[in-house]
């Protein structure tokens, strides 16, 4: 089964050795360099970061978009994670619902609507979603006890989930933890219910999320932000 196929059928799959560790360590020194407003937890809308930005085009993440998505999948959204000792938190189950777009125009299946730095959000529906994959860039390794990604194989394919049915399912399906080295890329689908537990080690465990979309992921009047 190609890394694709294992996307589509479990809604996640690990690639290793994606990228060399002296490439990563530089990136992290630009971002670094660059970032003038950041949390504590990382950086949220990292595209309007130039080495991120070119990160994303790079033929190592946008074929691998392409393979999952089609020719013409493009960057949309970064994120970059640090979890560390000054920054360590957990996060329970749950699935990415909630898209950026560049304007709010109230259109039957997306909201409720919110603002996170300026930048308008609404959660969208399930066909939407569909239409979108993260490549997760490691920039640490990522070991059972930092606080890895958790993953429930195959829940991608059951639509939107209320508060309750997140709950239930997670009684149920065993989880897998997304442990990868430094320079993997972690690839999933944004229904699939993910979680982390807190990192229970000194070193940092930083990500750099990376969202793709297919051109017509988002139907008129509404298009997407790119954050």
């Amino acid at each position: 089964m190609d890394w694709h196929e294992a996307v589509d059928a479990h809604g996640f799959a690990i690639l290793p050795g994606r990228f060399s560790p002296d490439y990563l360590d530089r990136l992290l020194q630009e971002i670094s360099e660059l970032a003038q407003q950041r949390s504590r937890a990382g950086i949220r809308h990292a595209l309007g970061l130039a080495p991120v930005a070119k990160l994303a085009r790079q033929p190592q993440m946008i074929d691998l978009a392409r393979e999952a998505l089609g020719p013409d999948a493009f960057p949309f959204r970064a994120t970059l994670f640090d979890k560390s000792p000054a920054a360590n938190w957990l996060v329970v189950w749950h699935q990415d619902t909630a898209l950026p777009l560049r304007a709010r125009i109230e259109t039957p299946g997306w909201g409720p609507w919110s603002v996170k730095d300026g930048i308008r959000y609404a959660h969208a529906p399930a066909a939407a979603l569909s239409k979108v994959v993260a490549l997760r860039v490691h920039l640490d390794d990522s070991s059972a006890k930092n606080g890895p990604l958790r993953v429930l194989p195959g829940t991608h394919t059951l639509g939107v989930l209320t508060d309750d049915s997140v709950h239930e399912v997670a009684t149920r399906i065993a989880p897998v933890d997304c442990v990868a080295a430094k320079g993997a890329v972690v690839a999933m689908r944004p229904l699939i219910l993910h979680a982390s537990s807190k990192s229970h080690e000194e070193a940092p465990r930083r990500v750099l999320h990376i969202e793709y979309a297919e051109p017509d992921s988002v139907e008129p009047p509404l298009e997407l932000a790119i954050t």
